[in-house]
């Protein structure tokens, strides 16, 4: 190992677009790894770049960190991942790319129907809940008639 071939966090931060505290969870999450120099300072082979570039890729996809890091174990950890590595670890990607366009066309469909309509002032509205109406029934929490995609938490929601 080159030391002077290794990146600090800061070059990976600037090149990678993370956050210096993501790099340090995605390290304690195990889905990166980093060296430590003699002063005990991380330091990271060039490969890391690709692993967040596709762990930005799969969270954008929807993927969870246990999807993601499972599909990170499918990686050679001898060699560089090559192109046919990653296409066959994101093949099942089109499926939940289609799903989630499917997902957003349908609010798109809906909002032509209620875009200024001061909520709850139409009799019929396919978003949202006028009069109350789901507020006894075994509807799910939140905007229980977005598409199921669509009404996934994230981040600072889960709090």
């Amino acid at each position: 190992m080159d030391v002077e071939q290794l990146l600090t966090v800061a070059d990976v931060a600037r090149r990678s677009g993370f956050a210096a505290s993501a790099l340090r969870f995605y390290e304690r999450e195990q889905l990166i790894e980093a060296h430590r120099s003699g002063g005990g300072q991380r330091r990271y082979d060039r490969q890391v770049l690709r692993r967040l570039a596709f762990i930005r890729a799969a969270r954008n996809v929807g993927l969870s960190l246990e999807e993601i890091r499972a599909e990170l174990a499918e990686l050679p950890s001898s060699r560089t991942p090559t192109p046919g590595d990653w296409r066959r670890i994101s093949r099942h990607w089109r499926r939940r790319l289609d799903d989630r366009i499917a997902a957003i066309e349908a609010l798109r469909d809906r909002l032509d129907s209620c875009i200024g309509c001061g909520c709850l002032s139409m009799k019929v509205c396919g978003l949202y809940n006028p009069g109350d109406s789901f507020g006894s029934s075994a509807v799910p929490a939140g905007a229980a008639l977005l598409p199921p995609l669509l009404r996934e938490q994230h981040g600072s929601e889960h709090r």
